[in-house]
């Protein structure tokens, strides 16, 4: 029984990409504190922009919920303006593991 089954749902994938003043205000790290308490895996990170990009994987309504998480509230400091999400998918297994920033 893989994580996903065990979670009661199908896994998806889906990339992210948030706006607003989501730079130098620990949007990063609270990103993986929610993926982790979520039990989703995925990565994130600044982009030269001035946004922050992502993926996260996991079970549909936990992905779902972090959707909301990543559009509606962010780390404490920040400011969202707009959050886009594409390539959303289904997957069988998940391709990665824990939950990451990367540089």
């Amino acid at each position: 029984m893989s994580a996903g089954e065990a979670a009661g749902g199908e896994l998806v994938s889906v990339d992210f990409e948030i706006f607003g003043h989501v730079q130098g205000v620990c949007f990063r790290m609270f990103t993986e504190k929610e993926g982790l308490r979520l039990g989703l895996v995925g990565w994130v990170k600044n982009t030269c922009s001035g946004t922050v990009e992502g993926q996260v994987q996991g079970p549909a309504g936990m992905v779902e919920e972090m959707k909301v998480w990543l559009s509606k509230e962010g780390s404490p400091s920040s400011r969202i303006t707009r959050a886009s999400f594409k390539n959303q998918r289904s997957i069988d297994k998940l391709e990665l593991s824990g939950f990451k920033t990367r540089f």
